[in-house]
């Protein structure tokens, strides 16, 4: 099985460059009577039949500039996008959600159907602001930077020159001089660029508090939690941060012992924090993964391995790393296809393994809502909800990590993805914690940001690790996370999910045909439904009190302990 790299994966069924045409289309929706509850119901479908044409243009657009941010023409079609499109788009989107809101006949839509995106555009009436328009035009600019930015860097190993990926993955090798000179050689590029991430996280958080104070908030934090529609409150975060620094923070520890014992090390130092139990890279090739991945889903479930064998038949993944191409790894939708598309860009890793079956697990899940449901609209899109089926698809797989970790190997392969997992329900957290500090302090200096992040990280997750002399590399070490600069606030749903994620692998130990149904019927569940009603149907609770949170850590360190 082999990857071809395809150019045309998506549908142009609508022609950006002709922005007065796509103008004309936005106006006749503002333009057409309603007159019954047939009219608006009529209405909504011609809306979201142009909405999908632009959407899945502009994703196609993004995904080609993520692929090769090097390329003159392809930048230029994301640019004209993102400052002339996005713009009028946002326009247009808050003349309908008001015509929409304004309907006398909006009390006689279904409920079941339309409740939520009624919550949603009445929450999207009261944030739209039009003097913000050039403010997330700005953001978005800011955004492309970065990748742009981090997609170019490249760092030298043993005299010759690599892509930025293949040094991460290096993190992971068993000889730990080799995880210590990668260590260096991340935060000497990091060190190289920190000015240019310096001056465009600067302008992100005034842009971003300004967004929210013409918006009638105080802070951008407060602003966010409406504009997502969160179905928990600001003291609910604060509140699982402390459960999580409570009962997970010394578990952690524990396990940190374990680990730095196996790899008979007296000091736990950064570059030891990482992968490196495991000899030898899961793969060579990305042929190889393909292969060893398309075996372990098919095990699993034969939706699964028939949804990924269709992606790799019709150019829908594109993995690997190559210099140019932007980093991280994510799976985006194509409504007007029906398909999903999946971005990697890692060396082999077993972090690179791993990557890719938590996005295939957003895949199926965006297979199941087309297929039951036709496409997700942007209202149904909760992360919360989405991570769920992502990292429990990992949890689902630990038991076939053998296709790539043989005898010994895979003991300990099934521990790091255990380990990891620890990981989520932590890191993230931090991060989410670090963005509240950041968000509600918006005038704070680099020199104050770093100096919180390094704080924070040994609050969490380097609690156990000695960070004597790396201060400085640990605190600057926030530039290479994209969520901070292209998905703000987009941490904590990690966390939360994972409690969910570790209910189903605690299901599938028990029963695993039952727990994989049960999966695959919430990943198709009716998204107009509360998380809380979704996760249920996956069999699971949606739940991140102090008890909840206990007993998860306590279940997970047992299973790690328990592997033998």
């Amino acid at each position: 099985m082999t990857q071809e790299i395809h150019t045309k994966y998506y549908k142009e069924l609508i022609d950006l460059q002709d922005v007065e045409g796509v103008e004309a289309q936005f106006q006749h929706l503002i333009e057409i009577p309603i007159n019954s509850i047939s009219d608006l119901e009529e209405w909504l479908k011609s809306e979201r039949g142009l909405m999908i044409k632009i959407s899945e243009a502009m994703t196609g657009h993004q995904v080609d500039f993520y692929r090769n941010t090097d390329d003159p023409d392809i930048k230029k079609t994301f640019l004209h996008d993102q400052q002339v499109i996005q713009p009028l788009l946002m326009k247009y989107e808050a003349k309908l959600d008001e015509k929409f809101c304004e309907s006398s006949f909006l009390d006689q839509l279904d409920e079941n159907r339309y409740g939520l995106m009624r919550r949603v555009r009445e929450s999207k009436v009261k944030l739209f602001r039009e003097e913000n328009i050039p403010l997330f035009v700005k953001e978005q600019e800011l955004s492309t930077k970065y990748s742009e930015i981090m997609g170019g860097l490249t760092v030298e190993w043993e005299g010759e020159e690599k892509p930025f990926p293949f040094v991460e993955s290096q993190l992971d090798h068993p000889d730990r001089a080799v995880r210590e000179k990668a260590y260096h050689l991340i935060r000497a590029a990091y060190r190289q660029i920190k000015p240019d991430m310096d001056a465009i996280m600067d302008e992100l958080v005034q842009l971003r508090h300004q967004i929210a104070l013409n918006a009638g908030f105080d802070n951008y934090r407060d602003y966010t939690f409406v504009s997502k529609n969160r179905e928990y409150s600001v003291q609910d975060c604060y509140d699982f941060h402390e459960n999580v620094e409570k009962h997970i923070i010394p578990a952690w520890n524990r396990l940190a012992d374990v680990f730095k014992s196996k790899l008979g090390v007296d000091t736990y130092r950064p570059w030891d924090n990482s992968a490196k139990l495991l000899k030898n890279p899961p793969y060579s090739e990305v042929s190889s993964l393909l292969d060893g991945v398309s075996e372990m889903l098919g095990k699993t479930d034969s939706y699964f391995s028939d949804r990924f064998d269709y992606m790799i038949e019709h150019g829908l993944l594109d993995l690997g790393d190559r210099k140019g191409k932007s980093p991280g790894g994510f799976c985006t939708d194509l409504p007007a296809s029906g398909d999903t598309f999946v971005f990697a860009n890692f060396s082999p890793s077993f972090f690179s393994l791993i990557a890719l079956i938590h996005e295939m697990g957003h895949a199926v899940n965006g297979y199941l809502q087309f297929s039951e449901h036709g496409p997700m609209e942007d209202y149904q899109m909760r992360a919360e909800v989405a991570e769920l089926y992502s990292h429990g698809m990992e949890l689902l797989l630990l038991d076939k990590l053998d296709q790539f970790y043989p005898e010994e190997e895979f003991k300990n392969a099934q521990r790091e993805e255990l380990k990891r997992a620890f990981t989520m329900l932590f890191g993230p957290l931090s991060g989410d914690l670090f963005q509240h500090w950041m968000y509600t302090n918006p005038h704070h200096t680099a020199k104050e940001r770093d100096e919180k992040f390094f704080e924070i990280s040994k609050r969490y997750g380097l609690n156990p690790v000695d960070t004597t002399g790396l201060e400085e590399e640990v605190g600057m070490s926030w530039v290479g996370t994209l969520h901070y600069i292209q998905y703000p606030f987009y941490n904590i749903e990690y966390s939360i999910s994972m409690l969910g994620a570790l209910q189903l692998l605690e299901n599938y130990q028990k029963d695993p045909e039952l727990a994989v149904e049960a999966f695959k019927k919430g990943a198709g569940a009716d998204y107009n439904q509360s998380i809380a009603e979704i996760y249920e149907e996956t069999g699971v609770s949606f739940d991140f009190s102090e008890p909840a949170v206990k007993r998860m850590g306590e279940f997970l360190e047992k299973v790690i302990q328990e592997i033998h």
